[in-house]
């Protein structure tokens, strides 16, 4: 008797990890069945001021994300889904002031103009605008740091478009 019951309770612990509920928590409300594609045009930069790898680098970095966090066929065009848009804003701004009367950190701005259109809801569809920035200290020169300033504020606006126009957060 003994045995069996060591039996049952050995059986149980083993099955137990199998019968676990897995949940993704990537956000994305998609019904694949009616939603398979989706299309990512080239964003490019009308910025007055211009850094030249951002518009390839944003149009990867969005991509990047739909393909890592969903089960759609990313085009340039023709899909249930469509983005589109331009970089409208790469700016510096100088903030703190040191004692010295010299701009102690510079703030670096970027803006984007994000068109989506859901072909299967259209009233999902927007126009809607991203900013993200960076701070740096000014004693630094921007080539020196604008490729990490611009690869986080790329993820955020990433992000953010993600979230408005699957997630829906």
């Amino acid at each position: 008797m003994k045995i069996a019951r060591l039996l049952i309770l050995l059986l149980i612990m083993i099955s137990l990890p199998s019968c676990l509920i897995s949940f993704k928590f990537n956000g994305a409300s998609i019904d694949y069945s009616k939603i398979k594609a989706i299309a990512i045009a080239d964003f490019p930069n009308n910025a007055a001021l211009v850094h030249p790898p951002l518009a390839n680098d944003l149009s990867e970095g969005i991509r990047d994300i739909y393909s890592k966090q969903t089960r759609l066929t990313i085009n340039r065009r023709g899909g249930d889904l469509e983005l589109e848009g331009e970089i409208t804003g790469y700016d510096l701004t100088p903030m703190a002031v040191s004692a010295d009367s010299y701009s102690a950190e510079t703030k670096l701005t970027m803006t984007v103009k994000v068109r989506f259109t859901n072909n299967v809801n259209p009233e999902e569809s927007f126009d809607k605008t991203y900013s993200a920035f960076q701070t740096f200290d000014s004693s630094q020169l921007l080539n020196d740091v604008q490729d990490e300033l611009c690869a986080a504020m790329i993820k955020e606006i990433a992000e953010n478009i993600y979230n408005d126009t699957v997630a829906k957060w």
